[in-house]
């Protein structure tokens, strides 16, 4: 009788610092290899590949022995967060309401259908057409939401149709393939978000493709929703915000499969955010009434989440009339950036951070610019150099300098809560000179030791991370925020509010370690680490995809 051939699954998890990969025997979920490399944004490929050959070689597994690959990442979420994603025009038919929406431009049209389906008023063609050519030279897509066109889409039928003939090299998304819940503004945002974040999705998929090279994988790649399900690639690009919450997802069904707590919160942290989700009756919970993304209420489900800006590589900045500030803006920790000069260049302000151009950047683009034209010539600068030479104005050159970072245009390295570890020896993944010597800087500046600024750094991120999970916690069981129960509660000069948690924290994540036993000491609530918590996200994504294949498999016979 001849032995049965093993089953291997390969989990990958993307997120905006590192590119996570597992490999599991899927007859037993033993973790049989795992690796953690950087993200390389300029070419996601890179890094996927990377974390691939690792553990294809370091266990002899051959391509043929892999039968799933299932892939989470947390680009959408990021991309949200820190506001990128395509220029999209909105156009609206039959509402007037006002919609404030993550959007270059927005037109309103006569027409749409009532509850019962019938006309209300013709739809206005002679506008739309003014419209798209209005449109054109401005957008990167288009979004259209029409009233009730759940009931009837015709009227959004139409638009697209003529966005196809006048602008056809465009991607439309119209709100009836999307969401088929009422409600004009939330179906609007949804729409607008598919949209915006299309490009990513398109750009992560080519690298995921080039990742995997000549492995010949592609048809077993599954992709993990936002609701913990898989879908294709190709669903995924379409439905692009349907990734929204797709690495939370998979880090809170991994939490939820190490916890023998019915209730607790998976607290996952990583370079460019923290995301919390909840587990409730062992599993996590989705929010079917649709997710809040940004700042914008959708028709998306999710887990149930909340995402803070704030992680391992949030950007440490002294002001000069302000104590030491930390985050939401997110730069390369002075020990991972091997091609930043030394942080003698390091300061308050505009000396906060070294500014360089990626590898492969359009020399058209650099031409066109002055910054990066000035960059290019003069090296890695700090926007303090930037504005002595050009000339140019504090806000609107941090404010440029900010959106390059934003797009990758830019690479900015400075000092990290990351660079605060490595200092003070706990963590080991990078060169702690730079990291010592930045501290050194900064330290120097706030008349203070380099571990006490370090301590001081450390804490304030352990904070931001308390403030967060008591934001998410309280709006869940008191239906108002930190902000609207207590806002500055640490700083009142009268009065002072402290909390607790009455349910464990489960730590995902490399920095996870380093940062929650802290946070957890701080909410005086017990905090659990499972086995493989680094790469906790890649591994929740293989065993979501997983199960679904068992389920399927299970109702076919």
């Amino acid at each position: 009788m001849s032995e049965q051939k093993k089953k291997y699954g390969i989990g990958i998890d993307t997120g905006g610092t590192f590119t996570d990969v597992v490999l599991v025997d899927l007859e037993n979920n033993e973790v049989l290899s795992s690796a953690k490399k950087p993200t390389t944004h300029h070419n996601l490929s890179i890094g996927i590949a990377a974390g691939l050959e690792a553990i294809l070689t370091s266990t002899s597994t051959s391509p043929e022995d892999i039968d799933l690959i299932a892939v989470s990442t947390t680009l959408a979420t990021n991309a949200i967060v820190e506001g990128k994603g395509a220029k999209v025009g909105l156009l609206v038919i039959g509402m007037i309401k006002s919609f404030s929406l993550p959007i270059a431009l927005i037109r309103y049209l006569h027409g749409g259908h009532n509850h019962l389906g019938k006309e209300e008023d013709p739809l206005e063609m002679e506008a739309l057409v003014d419209h798209i050519a209005a449109f054109k030279d401005h957008v990167q897509g288009y979004a259209v939401c029409g009233a009730m066109s759940i009931i009837n889409p015709t009227h959004e039928k139409v638009v697209e149709k003529a966005i196809n003939l006048m602008d056809p090299d465009k991607p439309v998304f119209c709100s009836y393939r999307i969401s088929d819940r009422p409600g004009g503004k939330e179906r609007a945002v949804t729409t607008v978000l598919n949209a915006r974040l299309m490009p990513v999705m398109v750009d992560f998929f080519s690298g995921l493709r080039h990742g995997l090279g000549t492995l010949d994988l592609t048809e077993k790649v599954v992709i993990i929703r936002g609701d913990a399900t898989p879908m294709d690639m190709n669903d995924a690009i379409k439905r692009a915000a349907t990734t929204f919450a797709s690495g939370p997802a998979a880090t809170a069904f991994y939490g939820a499969s190490c916890s023998s707590k019915d209730t607790a919160l998976v607290v996952d942290v990583g370079g460019t955010t923290t995301d919390i989700t909840m587990i409730r009756k062992g599993r996590p919970t989705i929010d079917k009434d649709g997710s809040v993304i940004g700042e914008w209420q959708t028709h998306v489900n999710a887990v149930e989440m909340f995402t803070s800006g704030i992680g391992g590589d949030s950007h440490i900045v002294l002001r000069k009339d302000k104590p030491l500030q930390i985050g939401p803006g997110r730069v390369i920790p002075l020990a991972l950036s091997a091609d930043t000069p030394p942080p003698r260049w390091l300061g308050p302000d505009l000396q906060a951070q070294c500014v360089s151009l990626p590898p492969g950047l359009n020399p058209e683009l650099i031409e066109a610019d002055p910054i990066l034209q000035f960059i290019a010539d003069n090296g890695p600068s700090t926007p303090a150099e930037i504005k002595k030479q050009l000339h140019l104005g504090e806000i609107g050159l941090l404010k440029q300098i900010e959106n390059y970072i934003r797009t990758q245009t830019v690479i900015g390295a400075g000092f990290t809560p990351t660079d605060a570890l490595h200092v003070l020896g706990r963590l080991d993944i990078g060169n702690p000179e730079p990291a010592r010597m930045g501290a050194e800087m900064l330290a120097k500046q706030m008349g203070t030791g380099v571990e006490e600024f370090c301590l001081l750094a450390l804490k304030a991120t352990e904070e931001k991370i308390v403030d967060a999970i008591l934001d998410y916690v309280l709006k869940k069981e008191a239906g108002k925020g930190l902000e609207g129960v207590f806002p500055d509660y640490r700083n009142n000069p009268v009065v002072g509010m402290s909390f607790f948690l009455k349910v464990p924290i489960i730590g995902i994540g490399a920095a996870a370690l380093h940062l929650l036993p802290g946070v957890a000491e701080k909410l005086r609530t017990e905090i659990i680490f499972p086995k493989h918590y680094e790469v906790g996200n890649a591994l929740g994504a293989l065993l979501i995809a997983a199960e679904q294949k068992m389920d399927e498999e299970a109702v076919s016979e």
